[in-house]
Parts: structure tokens; sequence; C-alpha cells
């Protein structure tokens, strides 16, 4: 696999993106009619500057499916990765340094400069346990000679399909979604810092604890719906809420009206990468809110990925390369949010 270099990015850059890219309902919505199923990462990748990869939170992918990934999107895309549940749910973070090398040995080598954060996502019964959680901290690997050697423990689950070497050096990222009350905890908060893991900004809708601590040297933030979890879309006024905060946050500052944990607010005033993805609406109104909250960044002049398939000046999603299929097409009409509910 080529691997190609980025262009160099200034701190406090804010990339605006989807969890996933491969739903049923967003064929002849998001996607144009006719277009087939093996060119959506294609197509999404020209439309947003970032993707989250949650299929690996399920199961182990494979090196050739990251390869491939890499090489369907364009060079300054980034893809964030979501950890295996198999560590947060069925382990609970404990004696899984053999999983942990076995998901570093699955492939995620092969997005090379591509790679984003890596997102740890916590279940619902899973109370704030300091030591465990600060032991599974001290076994990430840190950068990416580090991965490499730890992806080389890997055991017979992963054998004859392991990709270790990462082509381009680099620091790694990590986040951590939570979701019990006990981790409204300054001491959560101080152990993220100590451990420079970014506490994901988590819109749910009210069910799990919400906060904007800056525990890292990037935000992560998740959007699964404004009024009701998964299926609510984003109103304008919550679009130029949520803008609002990613601008402080990329500027290194906390929002007017921050839901801090910590009295203790971080001392790093430098500017921030943020990356924020929507997960909401049952997937369908996710790509329209992303592109609603592009547009108000870059409105705002805030330094923000511009994905290759947008013209600058642009008032829509734009200029998609004309060889995929239906990509001249306009932009579905907005669909209400009552529109949006469940059956």
């Amino acid at each position: 696999m080529a691997k190609r270099q980025r262009t160099t990015e200034q701190r406090g850059t804010i990339r605006i993106g989807l969890s996933g890219w491969r739903y049923v309902p967003w064929r002849g919505v998001f996607y144009p009619k006719g277009l087939a199923q093996r060119r959506e990462l294609e197509y999404a990748s020209r439309r947003f500057s970032t993707i989250e990869i949650n299929g690996s939170f399920y199961a182990l992918q494979t090196p050739g499916a990251y390869a491939r990934w890499h090489d369907e999107t364009p060079d300054d895309f980034v893809f964030s990765v979501k950890g295996g549940r198999y560590i947060t749910h069925m382990l609970r973070l404990r004696n899984c340094a053999t999983a942990l090398a076995n998901f570093f040995a699955s492939g995620i080598a092969n997005l090379g400069e591509k790679l984003g954060p890596i997102l740890w996502q916590l279940p619902p019964s899973y109370a704030f346990d300091r030591a465990a959680l600060d032991a599974f901290f001290r076994e990430l690997p840190r950068d990416s000679d580090e991965a490499s050697a730890l992806a080389r423990r890997h055991d017979d689950k992963v054998a004859g399909r392991v990709a270790c070497r990462f082509g381009v050096p680099q620091q790694l990222r990590y986040a951590l979604e939570v979701r019990h009350p006990t981790f409204v905890n300054e001491a959560f908060v101080d152990l993220l810092r100590q451990h420079r893991v970014a506490l994901v900004v988590a819109d749910t809708a009210g069910k799990w604890p919400y906060a904007e601590d800056l525990t890292a040297d990037f935000t992560y933030v998740r959007l699964h719906g404004d009024e009701e979890l998964y299926v609510s879309g984003y109103s304008n006024t919550a679009i130029d809420q949520w803008c609002d905060r990613l601008v402080a946050w990329s500027e290194g500052r906390a929002a007017r009206d921050a839901r801090l944990i910590s009295s203790a607010a971080s001392s790093d005033r430098d500017a921030r990468d943020v990356f924020c993805y929507f997960d909401n609406d049952a997937k369908v109104m996710a790509p329209r809110d992303a592109h609603g909250l592009y547009e108000r960044i870059r409105k705002a002049g805030a330094r923000v990925a511009i994905p290759v398939g947008i013209e600058i000046g642009s008032p829509s999603a734009g200029d998609i390369p004309p060889d995929l299929p239906g990509a001249r097409e306009s932009w579905p009409a907005v669909r209400t949010r009552s529109a949006a509910r469940k059956p």
C-alpha cells in the first residue's frame, strides 16, 4: 500500500464527520440512487473530512479492509477508530494485554497517516474505577513504535491476518466515552489529564452524563441526538450552539456556558484539534446535520478541514467527482424532526 503524506495542518483544526458510513436508510437519501455499495465510503469521504470506524467495536477488522479504506479516501482524510467492545464490555478493561495486542495487530497500522484518535466507549454499567482505568491507560501504546511492538504480541486469533508495521511514525491519541453517573468526579478528570486522554463530549439527549472538561490536546465530540437518543435531528439553534462550542475548543478555551466536572480548568490554553461525529436520527439525519455544522463553522471563519468535494464559497455540499453516479444531484430536501421519528 502506498503511503501518502498528509498536508501539514496547524493545531486547532476542526473536523466534522459521521459515525460510520454503511447504513441502508442512507441509500437514495444521502447516497445517490444507483451508487454501488462498495463506493459509499468513496462518496462520503468527499463530503466530509473524517469518519468514525465503528465496525471495529463489534469485531476485529482485517488488514485488507483498513488498507482498502485508506486507499479509497482522499489524502487529507482522517479516520477515528472505535476500540473493541470485547475489551471494554466483556473484559471491562482488565487482563486485556493480549486483546489490545490483537486489536493493534488487526490492521489499523494500514491507515497510515490517516489514523486519527482511537475511541474507547464504556458500557452504562461500568462505574468509575480509578485503579482499573489507570492500569488500562498505562497499557495503551503512545506512538506507532510502541503500537507495533504491542501488536507483535498477538495470539492465534489474528494469525495469518496481521499488520504490525506503521509506515508513518506518529503519536497516538485516545478518547474515552463514559455512561455511568459516578464519572462525574474530579478524580476522573484528573486521571484523564494525567494520561492525556480526551473526555468525549457526548450529547445523549440527557440519558447519560454530559461534561466538557478539556483533558488532552484535542477534543472529541459525539452527537447522538438533540432531543431523542439516536433519533432526533439538530435544530438550527442547536447547530449554532455547537458551532460556538467547537470554535471555542479549537481555540483552547472553554465554552461560554461550559458544563465542567472539575473546578480546576485545564492550564493548557493552546489551540486544540476538534473531531466531531454525528450519530443521530437512526443514521438518516446525521449527514445533513454534519454538513450544516460544517457550513456554520466555515462561515464563522474558524480553521475547519475542507472536504475535497466541497468548493469553497459554495452553499451546497458541492463538487463531488463526476465519476460517482448521481454525484451532481441536489441534496435531498430537509426532513422535519417529527418525520424523523422511529415508527
